[in-house]
């Protein structure tokens, strides 16, 4: 009888990652600067993951207090207890507007250039809109302006957390790990091993696009055709 496992418990720590980059680059990390630069490069991969929005398990849920009159939050008003903490946010994905009765209103993004085109922004209201201003420390401006004491509920994507130690799990989920590995491997072929920077970043492109179709919401989509005037479906 064949003998199973019992444990799914495999990851793999930084230095882990960084061998196997290595020898998909022909290479054997021999130097305490090769380790410390392909941490280096590892971190510049996980904002290059940012950009691309692959960190959908950073999303946090957050409950700030608005109060009456208020037409912006920031600083720890908006995010966390410290002054630097609302640096963490990436984006906004969802926000609502809960009230004393525990009712909660949806609120729609804007632009910049809507919000700033709004006359009086002290106009005063239950908030029905915002804009995210993506400064290094952001603000988020909310219209109108309370008109009673709310509470902001939102989900905000964080960056996610650098490496830190060698000896460090990065804080990905499991399923990320080819990814992250492929990724490291053509960073360092950049570097090391340019003959084989092709290769690599067909390989990491690829491992991508499988991580990225995991980091998607499963929602139900219905589709109703629409009947113009004349008869015809479109």
């Amino acid at each position: 009888m064949p003998t199973y496992a019992t444990t799914a418990s495999f990851d793999l720590s930084i230095d882990e990652i960084v061998e196997e980059a290595f020898e998909r680059c022909g290479l054997q990390d021999r130097t305490g600067y090769q380790l410390k630069t392909a941490r280096r490069s590892l971190n510049l991969l996980l904002a290059e993951w940012a950009n691309r929005g692959l960190n959908l398990w950073t999303i946090q849920k957050q409950e700030k207090a608005l109060a009456a009159t208020t037409t912006s939050l920031t600083g720890t008003s908006l995010f966390g207890s410290g002054a630097d903490d609302s640096s963490q946010i990436v984006e906004i994905t969802d926000l609502v507007i809960r009230d004393s009765s525990n009712n909660e209103y949806s609120c729609s993004s804007i632009s910049r250039s809507t919000y700033l085109n709004y006359t009086v922004k002290t106009t005063s209201g239950r908030p029905t809109q915002y804009y995210f201003e993506k400064t290094i420390n952001p603000t988020l401006y909310l219209y109108p302006a309370a008109d009673a004491a709310y509470t902001v509920v939102y989900y905000a994507m964080l960056r996610m957390k650098d490496s830190g130690s060698y000896t460090n799990n990065n804080e990905i989920p499991f399923s990320f790990l080819p990814c992250l590995t492929a990724g490291l491997a053509y960073y360092l072929a950049l570097k090391y091993a340019p003959d084989r920077t092709q290769v690599l970043k067909l390989v990491y492109e690829e491992e991508f696009k499988r991580a990225a179709d995991t980091n998607r919401g499963n929602v139900s989509s219905h589709f109703v055709p629409y009947i113009g005037i004349t008869g015809g479906t479109y």
